[in-house]
């Protein structure tokens, strides 16, 4: 373990316990093992509903000293008041928004030397108070001075100084645990937690460059251009850097804020619903969503046109899934709302994410034992956090393998439960998404989809007719060659298993020797 990323884990260890929160790290897990009750028992002291307020200060400071990594930890703690208590919820939620901000002089000169000129030149006005300070980077508000954007009010957001450094120096501390869990753990291999740290990395590494958060958000943008339901605001490229991003202004309120949308006339209950709709559309229509959807970053329009339509901010952290994970995705979600558990089993085996000699039925009827408890209940009567921790079970029991590529997704769904549970807890998430996905499917999988895919292929399909002959006659040719070949690999394989067992066969044998002459030693010592 490198020296620096030993002192960063002693440095986490001594802030938790001087913001006296370690006890907290036990007594919030919902684990019920033996010893996790026993760690419980001999906690310095123990939660109860007096100290809830000061305990639940005590780990938003401890989570804002150590960092980004750990205030987006506690960003989607928020979200989650299946899990925690009202006072926890309040005291996370500042972490949404109204991390401590740094000095407006620092903020300035970053500006300032992002974009080689001086602030007074870009902005008519700059508001030195920032309208929003998260863990990465803090937003303020300002009027452009000129060019195609003069007049126009922007937000503008700056990175934090100092940041990476701190970032990279935390993702080693994943990598060094997860290296360890991975070679310690029973379940290390199937589990993947290196690959899963180096999707976190590259999702880290592009929100610390802000021209890529807004290469992102033009995209959603684009994707969701003419949408009567969500916004993205428009990017200013002129005055855009890596580490300073300028947008345009959008005026909205956070969605957590019901009492302020009751007062423009918000039908909550429909954005509810919107949001669903929202969230399948970015996941399988585009494969390309939203992956840090917190109220701090989830915004309700309260005026014009806007007025109660869903804006899109912060757009550093976005998803991507292949046609193949979106297909496999849809087929599992389509076969939970008809309540086909055998069809999921299926489409887990037949995608490789368990082994193929999984027995088909056993896994059915695990998946069905998890899942039909929750079948058709409201969104207030169900904790995906319950359903994900039956389901690390399931996944235990049958070698399913982690998909490093959908953790983000996860994250991401877990966000979405949470704002439901905000707007309408009553919504019926299972009917709510069933015909968005059923019409989906009809349009990928139909006539029209096929269709639409074989139109996009078509210029590849052309472009290798000319050499489709040759590479079928030379297939053809080289087919015994490759017989031949295949024999000698079974041949080598069988040679190294051989080899293998006679390494282990004279191991054993000079174990055994030297057992003996150390008996043998021994009896001549004592007698």
């Amino acid at each position: 373990m490198k020296l620096k990323v030993a002192k960063r884990l002693l440095d986490i260890a001594r802030v938790l316990k001087r913001h006296r929160v370690l006890h907290l790290m036990v007594a919030l897990v919902p684990n019920e093992s033996a010893g996790v009750r026993l760690m419980r028992r001999f906690l310095p002291h123990r939660l109860s509903e007096s100290n809830h307020a000061e305990d639940a200060a005590h780990l938003r400071m401890a989570l804002q000293t150590l960092g980004p990594i750990f205030i987006k930890v506690g960003q989607v703690l928020s979200t989650r008041p299946d899990l925690l208590p009202p006072e926890y919820i309040y005291e996370l939620s500042h972490l949404q928004d109204r991390v401590t901000p740094v000095a407006v002089a620092e903020i300035r000169a970053e500006i300032e030397a992002q974009l080689g000129v001086s602030i007074d030149v870009v902005f008519s006005q700059f508001d030195d108070e920032p309208v929003a300070s998260a863990s990465v980077a803090q937003v303020h508000r300002a009027v452009v001075r000129s060019g195609s954007w003069a007049g126009r009010d922007v937000a503008v957001k700056v990175l934090r100084p100092n940041i990476d450094a701190l970032i990279q120096t935390d993702i080693q501390c994943l990598y060094a645990l997860a290296r360890q869990f991975a070679r310690l753990h029973p379940d290390g291999a199937r589990l993947r937690p290196v690959e899963v740290v180096g999707e976190v990395e590259g999702h880290l590494r592009q929100e610390l460059d802000l021209q890529c958060e807004a290469a992102n958000a033009s995209q959603l943008r684009h994707n969701f251009d003419g949408n009567p339901i969500i916004s993205v605001p428009e990017m200013c490229w002129d005055y855009s850097a890596r580490r300073v991003m300028v947008q345009e202004w959008m005026t909205g309120v956070p969605v957590s804020r019901l009492d302020v949308l009751a007062e423009h006339g918000v039908d909550v209950k429909r954005l509810a619903r919107d949001g669903v709709e929202v969230f399948f559309t970015q996941v399988f229509r585009d494969g390309f969503f939203h992956a840090d959807m917190h109220p701090g970053n989830i915004f309700i329009g309260t005026q014009g046109v806007g007025l109660g339509r869903y804006i899109a901010l912060d757009c550093g952290i976005v998803g991507t899934l292949s046609e193949f994970d979106r297909h496999y995705l849809a087929v599992n979600f389509l076969a939970f709302f008809n309540r086909d558990y055998r069809a999921i089993a299926a489409a887990h085996i037949e995608s490789g994410w368990v082994p193929a000699d999984t027995p088909l039925e056993g896994l059915t009827t695990a998946v069905r034992t998890t899942c039909e408890p929750y079948f058709g209940r409201p969104i207030d009567e169900i904790s995906l956090g319950q359903v994900l921790m039956r389901l690390f079970d399931v996944s235990r029991q049958y070698n399913v393998s982690v998909q490093p590529q959908l953790v983000l997704l996860q994250k991401t769904l877990l966000n979405v439960e949470g704002m439901g549970r905000v707007l309408d807890p009553k919504l019926d998430l299972w009917d709510t998404a069933k015909p968005y996905l059923e019409r989906w499917m009809k349009e990928t999988l139909g006539p029209r989809g096929v269709l639409k895919r074989m139109r996009k292929e078509w210029v590849s399909v052309v472009r290798l007719l000319p050499t489709g002959p040759t590479q079928f006659l030379t297939l053809l040719h080289d087919a015994p060659k490759a017989s031949v070949l295949e024999q000698r690999l079974v041949v080598l394989e069988k040679n190294q298993t051989r080899l293998a067992s006679s390494r282990g066969r004279w191991r054993m044998a000079f174990a055994l020797l030297l057992c003996i002459v150390l008996l043998l030693l021994s009896w001549f010592v004592w007698f």
